[in-house]
C-alpha cells in the first residue's frame, strides 16, 4: 500500500521500476514456495535455510525477508499446494466429460497429499500457526471436490451417495502407503476407488 502511493506521488517515470520489483519479489516467493516444497520432500521440513535458497537461486537473505519464521514458509507451501489442487477443479470440468475430470483431479489431490506428508511432521505438532490449515483444507477443496462430485452424479457416471468429505478422507487414507511402495501405490488405489464409484453408478441404474 504505501509502496503504491509512493510510486503515484513520484510519477509514472517511477511506477515502472516499482512494479517491476513487485514482479522481481513474486517471482522470488514463487521459487522459494517451490524450491521448499521440493525440500520438504527430500529432507522433511526442518530442511536447512541454505539449501531451500539454493534451489531457489536466491540468498537465504531474501529466504527470511519474506518468510522470517520457519511456519511461516510451511503454511505458505501448504496453502499454495491447496490452492493449485483446488483451482485444477474448473479447469478439467471444462476439459473433461465428468467422471474423467473427477479422475483426474483425484489423482491430482493424490499428488498433493504426497507433498503433505512432507509436512506432517509440523502440521501435526500442536504449533498453534498451524491451528487455521485444517479448516483452509476444507474450505477450498471440499467445494472443488463436491462440484466434480455432482456433475459426475448428475451425469450418471457414479453414485451419488457420496459427500465430498467423505472422498477426501478416503483417498488421504488410501494415500498411506507401505514404506516400501510410493506414489504410484496411492494412484493405483484411487483409480480403484473411482473404479468402485462407476460400479455403484451402473448396479443403481439396473436396479431401477
Amino acid at each position: 500500500m504505501a509502496g503504491n502511493a509512493t510510486g503515484a506521488a513520484r510519477g509514472g517515470g517511477d511506477d515502472r521500476p516499482q512494479r517491476r520489483l513487485r514482479a522481481d519479489a513474486q517471482r522470488n516467493i514463487d521459487a522459494l514456495l517451490e524450491a521448499a516444497k521440493t525440500a520438504f520432500g527430500r529432507s522433511g521440513v526442518d530442511a536447512p535455510a541454505k539449501e531451500i535458497a539454493d534451489l531457489a537461486g536466491v540468498g537465504v537473505g531474501t529466504l527470511y525477508r519474506h518468510f522470517p519464521q520457519r511456519s511461516d514458509l510451511i503454511k505458505a507451501v501448504f496453502q499454495r499446494e491447496v490452492d493449485a489442487c483446488a483451482d485444477a477443479a474448473p479447469a478439467l470440468a471444462a476439459a473433461h466429460r465428468p467422471v474423467e475430470a473427477l479422475a483426474r483431479w483425484l489423482d491430482r489431490y493424490t499428488e498433493f497429499l504426497a507433498t503433505k506428508r512432507g509436512l506432517a511432521s509440523a502440521l501435526h505438532s500442536g504449533d498453534p500457526a498451524y491451528d487455521a490449515l485444517p479448516g483452509y483444507f476444507m474450505q477450498r477443496l471440499g467445494p472443488a471436490l463436491g462440484s466434480l462430485l455432482e456433475a459426475a452424479a448428475a451425469a450418471g457416471e457414479i453414485r451419488a451417495d457420496v459427500s465430498a468429505k467423505d472422498l477426501l478422507y478416503a483417498v488421504s487414507n488410501l494415500c498411506l502407503p507401505p514404506s516400501d511402495e510410493g506414489i504410484g501405490y496411492s494412484r493405483r488405489m484411487v483409480a480403484l476407488l473411482v473404479d468402485g464409484l462407476r460400479h455403484g453408478a451402473a448396479a443403481v441404474g439396473s436396479s431401477s
